[in-house]
């Protein structure tokens, strides 16, 4: 597959075919997309400082996945409402409504769990296609619409499960919340690190070739169409640190009870997602409507679909999120959910999404996500009270907002 520019490359280089080979090269270093993974590293290392090393322990890390898997998959969602310029604050009472509506389904009716996951993806696409149509039909701004929605779901919440909790889960959505991977082969000696189990390194080692092989042809790609590249010695760097941490994180997994498959998940949403958002003719409509919304309407973009879509999307992210929970937690709650519309749009915006729209990545919101899964997990590692973390946590998000702020003051006065 060849990997095309986009138009903001072709317009990079303007000079005749090789001529930036000639020139003296220049190392531009993007703080604003760089930044993000830098206060991802030094968080974590100031944790592990920290903690004494318990925070990077197999299980511990294991365990900020599985508490947090839901949390990145509301993530994913909101940064592309985000970058289409708005925000839904009801995602945490659509993840109780739609873990109470599967409970129902799974314990009270006793449907079998396939049919019940499915009528809640559904469930949930129709909670995000009544927000979606207030917001991009009828023109009420989606901080009132998903004001409204957070009160009336969490009512519907109460209403199905008549303020009591239920459960248990089936066996198979409780392995999908908490479960791991079955050692498909047998475990390989790391030497002082004792035993992994070789199919989740075999699995680590395939990402990180696909990693390789992905960076490698969109180097080759604007090679060929002459445009500029980092120097070979700076390429590589950027493509090993990634893989390193990559099969860091995977080892240590394989060291304690293999590949969680909430982590599966993700990383199928993850790449989806991302592929969607950067090859696909909705993500970049979706670009085009949160950066210059008037040019994209005279552009021919359906502005009104994109932003109706984007609310299913959400809704139907809304309902995984809320079987996971409810899965690990092994009973639907009235109370469930509770501010996880904060943590979403907080992980959003520390991942780089901009205030204004038009800016953002879903690799950006997992990895503010797991600024904040961070945080929280050392926090409770060190006995730190509620105020604290939400004192750190508040200064976290309202730094990585000034910073975008700041870049774009800066980016305008350099013009």
């Amino acid at each position: 597959m060849t990997v095309a520019p986009t138009n903001a490359d072709l317009s990079i280089d303007k000079g005749p075919a090789g001529a930036q080979d000639q020139a003296p090269r220049k190392i531009n270093f993007d703080l604003k997309q760089s930044g993000i993974y830098i206060a991802l590293a030094a968080t974590i290392v100031i944790f592990t400082a920290l903690t004494g090393g318990d925070l990077l322990a197999p299980q511990n890390l294991s365990n900020i996945i599985v508490q947090y898997s839901y949390i990145l998959v509301l993530a994913i969602g909101m940064v592309l409402i985000i970058i289409a310029g708005h925000i839904d604050l009801s995602v945490g009472s659509v993840v109780a409504a739609s873990g109470a509506f599967a409970a129902v389904m799974m314990v009270n009716w006793d449907l079998p769990w396939p049919v019940a996951i499915i009528a809640t993806l559904i469930f949930g696409a129709l909670v995000g296609a009544w927000q979606g149509y207030w917001v991009a039909y009828f023109g009420i701004p989606a901080f009132i619409v998903t004001l409204a929605g957070m009160l009336l779901f969490r009512a519907v919440t109460y209403k199905i499960l008549g303020n009591q909790g239920i459960g248990p889960f089936p066996d198979e959505i409780r392995t999908l919340a908490n479960g791991f991977t079955p050692g498909f082969l047998k475990n390989i000696a790391l030497g002082p690190l004792g035993g992994a189990d070789a199919f989740s390194i075999i699995v680590g080692l395939l990402v990180v070739v696909g990693m390789v092989v992905v960076q490698w042809r969109s180097r080759s790609a604007r090679i060929r169409y002459h445009q500029s590249v980092d120097p070979m010695w700076l390429f590589i760097t950027k493509v090993a640190v990634p893989a390193i941490l990559v099969m860091f994180l995977v080892v240590q997994l394989a060291r304690f009870r293999n590949l969680p498959w909430v982590l599966v998940l993700l990383a199928v949403l993850i790449v989806g997602y991302t592929a969607v958002t950067n090859r696909a003719v909705f993500g970049r409509q979706i670009y085009a409507v949160g950066g210059n919304l008037q040019a994209a309407t005279l552009s021919g973009v359906k502005v009104k679909s994109v932003v109706f879509w984007l609310f299913v999307n959400m809704g139907v992210l809304s309902a995984i999120a809320g079987i996971i929970l409810s899965g690990r937690l092994n009973l639907a709650g009235p109370t469930a959910g509770n501010s996880f519309e904060l943590d979403a749009i907080a992980a959003a915006f520390i991942g780089g999404a901009a205030v204004q729209g038009g800016v953002g990545k879903v690799v950006g919101a997992i990895t503010g996500g797991l600024i904040m899964g961070v945080i929280n997990n050392g926090a409770g590692l060190l006995g730190w009270q509620p105020e604290t973390v939400m004192f750190v946590k508040g200064a976290v998000l309202l730094a990585a907002v000034a910073f975008d702020v700041w870049s774009k003051r800066r980016t305008a006065g350099a013009r």
